[in-house]
């Protein structure tokens, strides 16, 4: 913990060191992309799945918003990394050149459907682009800009370091409004509320973390605050924004459409405005200045070439005198200032719509109880002006420090909620590591006192909890007695008679050395080709005792490996565990890729992503690797023998026979 800041000097200090960081970690991630169109052809990003080529475009129709769906399509789309909500680019000719920001809406298939903020043409020839939108790191250096001018509502002292947060004395008895909370969640939730300016709710997984969260919320609520909850994922807000709704809290969405859940389209800003009684206004305003476009079509545009160095009030001058001027015919003046006189009435109502919008955003903010957005989006117009009575942070301890201090600054209380044992953010840039360390994490060693772990988990056997408890969370964990004795033939109806098949819930299948890792030139990254064709065999069995493939998921750190395994096995999600945090499935098999005489594990040596890919199997868990290899480090030699006792260690010739 030595290399990591944890105190700050002052509030100079922490604004030059995060700053910094910000800075670099914005440079790695826009030349990752830059060079990536500069560098590569179309082809060569099509194929590594961040482009995709040959699109015919046809106009949708309008959004919310103004926003314009177009939909771009391709008989033989090719696989790709473009989700809904992604920022990309839309070109014909080259992305850097001629390229317009989009927001994916909607993927198929064969199709992607984008929301854009201007007209382009229908037609063939289109690609789009994966690409970096730098507002986010724009909105926190104005943050750290905010926090060092003293404008933080929130105590610097307390962000600082130097002063511990503090709790109410008196006890009072909450109603709960979840009746199935256990009693360590109950606690947490009595402390939280308790808590005067920062609560910290530790939840391992399969604790219910984000249902406590949304319980002490909506006792906040209930004491009548105004309250802010955010997360640094779309994903993560919409989880806390659908229980919020599931207890009658009246909530608003702030983002783009395009990045929200189907299910919450109602409870987002964009259709509040349309539904409220003051848009017929707005549409009446719309209508309006449509007509008066239609009109000027009748006229001539001045244009800057067409002006020859006469402003719009000289020409609206010569005309109403009916004098020729710069070689200008009266007729031809005349026809430029009705133009402009539109263009001045349209400008009106333009400025008319706008005090009309901003009256309804306002409405909508003040009358809910709460407001949802990204961490970045608490930053955003919408609120940039408003503060709050409590700030709520979920899965903060993936969000880097200057992320969390976005929302934080806005209230003189935060409650967070995450897990400093599982994977912190990702980070690019070699020399900003330092990100890594989270603001949640550093409160945890400076305020141990503000800190509750959840224990009850409701997740997996207690056999594949059994482990992470002991070497991360201090062996507090608890199996529920729902999931305690949970196993596979309790959904396939069978028990196979082979470790892979059978009931046992963890299962470590020894490649002995015998499938050597690789490497692609010029990447960084491995993959194991023999190994993936075992997991395949693996996957094949678990489906023919009655497994569906949808329950089973393949985990590996390794993002070749992945794209190899993906291209063996078909209908089984596969991610690379960072893709996995936060999921869950019946059965795991988790592929470790490493191999070599040097037993050499190389990043597999960070715990927490261990930790990670271990606790998202319910009812079994099957590890694949070399224990020649692993058990060179310690902590894989130590799971290696907790297998061994409470699970099955094979081999690759035994699953290969059976």
């Amino acid at each position: 913990m030595s290399r990591k800041k944890i105190v700050f000097k002052d509030k100079k200090e922490y604004k030059d060191h995060f700053s910094k960081l910000i800075e670099l970690e914005r440079q790695a991630e826009k030349e990752f992309h830059l060079n990536e169109i500069k560098n590569l052809t179309g082809k060569e990003r099509e194929k590594k799945g961040r482009a995709v080529l040959n699109l015919k475009a046809v106009f949708i129709g309008e959004f919310i918003g103004g926003f314009l769906v177009y939909k771009f399509f391709r008989d033989d789309m090719p696989q790709h990394q473009i989700n809904v909500g992604d920022v990309v680019l839309i070109s014909r000719k080259h992305p850097l050149k001629d390229g317009v920001e989009a927001t994916v809406f909607e993927k198929g298939k064969n199709y992607i459907t984008v929301l854009i903020g201007q007209k382009i043409s229908a037609g063939k020839n289109y690609r789009i682009d994966l690409y970096v939108n730098d507002i986010t790191f724009k909105r926190m250096l104005a943050s750290l800009e905010f926090f060092e001018k003293g404008y933080s509502l929130f105590d610097d002292e307390i962000v600082l370091g130097h002063k511990s947060p503090s709790f109410e004395e008196k006890n009072e008895k909450l109603e709960i409004f979840n009746k199935n909370l256990n009693k360590y969640q109950i606690e947490a939730v009595e402390k939280a509320v308790k808590a005067k300016q920062l609560f910290l709710i530790h939840g391992p997984p399969g604790t219910g973390k984000t249902t406590t969260l949304s319980e002490v919320i909506y006792q906040h609520v209930k004491k009548g605050y105004k309250c802010l909850a955010t997360a640094d994922s779309n994903t993560a807000v919409d989880n806390v924004a659908e229980k919020l709704v599931d207890m009658n809290i009246e909530i608003v969405r702030i983002g783009h459409p395009a990045r929200l859940r189907e299910e919450l389209l109602n409870q987002s800003l964009d259709m509040k405005i349309e539904q409220h009684l003051e848009y017929q206004k707005i549409r009446e305003i719309n209508n309006k200045i449509n007509d008066l476009k239609l009109q000027q079509e009748e006229f001539i545009k001045p244009t800057a070439q067409r002006r020859r160095g006469l402003s719009y009030d000289e020409i609206l001058k010569y005309a109403k005198e009916g004098k020729k001027v710069r070689g200008y015919k009266v007729e031809k003046l005349k026809s430029m200032a009705n133009w402009i006189e539109l263009q001045n009435q349209i400008k009106k109502l333009v400025e008319e719509r706008q005090k009309i919008e901003e009256k309804i955003i306002n409405e909508i903010i003040e009358n809910s109880q709460v407001v949802l957005s990204t961490n970045t989006g608490s930053q955003s117009d919408f609120l940039r002006d408003y503060s709050f009575d409590v700030i709520f942070i979920d899965e903060a301890a993936q969000a880097t420090e200057p992320s969390c201090l976005m929302p934080l600054i806005k209230g003189r209380k935060v409650v967070m909620a995450g897990d400093h044992k599982q994977l912190p953010p990702t980070i690019l840039h070699p020399e900003a590591k330092d990100l890594s360390f989270t603001m949640f994490e550093r409160f945890t060693y400076l305020y141990p006192e503000v800190k509750y772990m959840l224990k009850i988990q409701y997740r997996m056997n207690e056999k594949i909890m059994k482990f992470s408890s002991q070497e991360f969370y201090n062996n507090e964990l608890i199996a529920d007695e729902s999931v305690k004795n949970i196993k596979l033939s309790d959904i396939t109806g069978k028990t196979g008679n082979d470790p892979i098949t059978d009931d046992t819930p963890i299962v470590f299948v020894d490649t002995e050395g015998k499938f050597l890792e690789k490497r692609k030139k010029g990447s960084q990254s491995k993959y194991n080709p023999e190994e993936a064709k075992l997991v395949k065999l693996i996957t094949q069995k678990l489906i023919e005792i009655g497994v569906n493939p949808s329950d089973i998921g393949i985990i590996t750190p390794y993002k070749d490996h992945e794209d190899y395994l993906k291209k063996l096995i078909k209908n089984v999600e596969i991610k690379t565990v960072d893709g996995f945090q936060g999921r869950e499935k019946e059965v795991i098999i988790i592929s470790l890729v490493r191999s070599n005489p040097e037993e050499e594990i190389g990043f597999l040596d960070d715990i927490r992503r261990l930790n990670v890919a271990l606790t998202r199997a319910k009812r079994k868990l099957i590890i694949v690797g070399d224990v020649n290899t692993l058990k060179s480090n310690r902590i894989y030699n130590k799971l290696i023998n907790y297998i061994k006792e409470n699970g099955k260690l094979t081999t690759f010739p035994s699953v290969m026979k059976t």
